[in-house]
């Protein structure tokens, strides 16, 4: 948990808690793995999702889309309550927090693993609690005292906040007070230090790939070198949370001796390109920039702190959201991390039911890594790696397409109008599949294709995505590259939130749609909420009527607001509706 993101939860924290009751050692070692092992670098942050939730999506979602790791939350044993950050105040190293026990956590490593998928753990190393109470593993603990691990000496001297200044002004404080209240482990101690190492060895021995180091601004970049260097003899990957401030006296590039560093400079500059500025200025988005070395580098568009405390895009950004996804996993730099979490409305709110997560797109949880648009990336990525940017083109403003060589090719359209264009790649000449939405497109063999995108809509076409399992044509080869016979019809796709419960359909005025009977109405597919979509075979130049109606499970029904809206099926092919829910 970042210093931005705990200020007001440990302050919240310590009024709940207060009602309720040396020598540094350099050993030789391998340089850290600067690049998660192996050739799937993409991450899955479940965030607050339970052990057994993330066996189920490691064998279910995961491994099937191609995801090289996922990262769970916080394991050690923590402070009671219900809020999100109690589990980034541990009271020991024992694996019994609020996402379950020892063996579930066993038990889910073994079976990611199974599945061809890595497991990250967020360790938090630099602090402990803010207080005094019994853990929820049943440790009872003091601020300095946590029995049969560490007591009064083991924490740094200095037993006061980091102020604000001190950022800019005093490197010692920031490494030495304390993080609002939470107690600041001596690092540079050699007892810390085998401490922290025997527990991140022990989890290495159960088959853990990695870690993501949470805090490390807090903890000098020697110490974390020297810890590293007791950690399975310094070979060890792990993603180091170190936040970018402009002007301050500690920086992220500090810590690239020691492994991998997370650059936030890069979800801070994304929310700026998608929101603010114009996505055509991204041509050189990278190391150019002022970023660190991309080889280690871990990216991504938001995470648990970034996303309550608005300084880049979340998944309440819609559609800007999913193609600042769409766009990360398809540009060669870094290795990303895809936020997964749930809807909040208030900063302190923790995992629904606990972190057990049923299914996706219900009790509040996004899954914004299961979103068609987000997880077909994956794959893109995969099949494009190591190859460089190709065939870049802008319309000069917020509609973007670039190759990656001759394995792969995106489109970008993040205007609010509809994007019509002949587009020129490297690819080899063929069908291929549009992995945003399992439409077809023929590449013709000039390397061109002719393509229309709605509003705010992707493409993405690559070599191991040839064949569609469903119907319908993204586009054609302009020139050349003829096309099987397919069913004419309507892609339906509405941007549209819905609570437990609740889900969307269409009506409209033809039998396919009910004829206005939302009894009869059909269920649009969740499996890439917010987008709910809906894919209906009609004859050619049928033009119908229809409005989306929200339904819960007691069957009370809720129409969107406005005229009717109007369509019409061209004469060959399928046409894509990209609409949002009108309130």
């Amino acid at each position: 948990m970042s210093e931005r993101g705990v200020r007001r939860a440990v302050r919240t924290a310590l009024v709940g808690l207060a009602a309720a009751a040396t020598a540094a050692v350099t050993l030789g070692a391998p340089t850290a793995q600067a690049a998660p092992p192996g050739n799937k670098d993409v991450t899955a942050v479940l965030f607050s999702w339970n052990f057994n939730s993330i066996a189920r999506e490691c064998t279910e979602r995961l491994g099937p889309a191609g995801y090289g790791f996922v990262q769970v939350s916080p394991p050690q044993e923590h402070i009671q309550g219900s809020a999100w950050w109690t589990q980034y105040q541990p009271v020991s190293y024992d694996i019994s927090g609020r996402l379950g026990n020892e063996q579930q956590f066993r038990s889910m490593v073994n079976t990611c693993n199974n599945a061809g998928v890595g497991v990250i753990v967020d360790a938090v190393i630099n602090h402990m609690s803010a207080g005094s109470g019994t853990g929820t593993g049943g440790t009872s603990y003091t601020k300095y005292n946590y029995p049969g691990l560490y007591g009064s000496n083991d924490f740094s001297s200095c037993r006061e906040d980091i102020r604000g200044s001190d950022y800019t002004n005093d490197r010692w404080r920031v490494q030495n007070c304390e993080l609002v209240g939470l107690a600041d482990l001596n690092t540079g101690s050699a007892y810390v230090q085998q401490q922290i190492a025997d527990y991140m060895n022990r989890l290495l021995g159960w088959g853990v790939a990695g870690f993501r180091v949470d805090a490390v601004k807090h903890i000098p970049a020697r110490h974390m070198e020297q810890i590293r260097a007791r950690v399975n003899g310094g070979d060890v990957f792990w993603n180091q949370e170190v936040i970018y401030g402009a002007g301050e006296a500690i920086t992220p590039e500090e810590y690239l001796d020691a492994g991998h560093v997370q650059e936030f400079r890069y979800a801070f500059d994304l929310k700026r390109m998608f929101q603010g500025d114009r996505i055509a200025n991204l041509q050189n988005f990278g190391e150019s920039w002022g970023y660190m070395p991309s080889n280690r580098s871990g990216v991504f568009v938001d995470n648990h702190d970034t996303e309550r405390n608005g300084s880049t895009l979340s998944y309440k950004d819609n559609a800007t959201y999913t193609l600042a996804n769409v766009f990360m996993l398809a540009w060669p730099y870094g290795s990303p991390d895809v936020h997964s979490g749930y809807e909040f409305s208030n900063f302190d709110a923790g995992p629904p039911n606990n972190g057990n997560v049923t299914a996706c797109y219900q009790s509040g949880w996004k899954c914004q890594h299961a979103w068609q648009e987000i997880s077909s990336m994956v794959g893109f990525r995969n099949a494009t790696r190591g190859q460089a940017v190709t065939n870049w083109w802008s319309n000069g403003n917020n509609a973007i397409a670039f190759g990656r060589g001759n394995r792969g090719y995106v489109v970008i359209n993040h205007e609010n109008t509809t994007l019509n264009r002949t587009f020129q790649t490297s690819l080899p000449a063929g069908d291929y599949c549009n992995v945003q939405n399992n439409t077809r497109v023929t590449v013709n063999g000039s390397g061109q294709f002719t393509a229309s995108l709605g509003a705010r809509t992707a493409l993405a076409l690559h070599v191991d995505a040839r064949n569609c399992t469903g119907g319908g044509t993204g586009g054609t080869g302009g020139t050349g590259g003829g096309e099987d016979p397919v069913t004419g019809g309507a892609s339906f796709g509405v941007d549209a939130t819905t609570q437990m419960g609740q889900n969307i359909h269409v009506a409209g005025n033809i039998p396919q749609l009910g004829n206005w009977n939302t009894a009869n109405a059909p269920r649009m597919s969740a499996d890439t909420y917010p987008i709910w979509r809906l894919e209906l075979d009609l004859p050619p130049g049928t033009t119908f009527q229809y409005k989306y109606v929200r339904r819960d499970a007691n069957g009370n029904v809720t129409w969107e607001s406005g005229n009717n809206r109007t369509a019409t099926v061209p004469s060959s092919g399928r046409m894509t509706l990209n609409d949002t829910w009108r309130n």
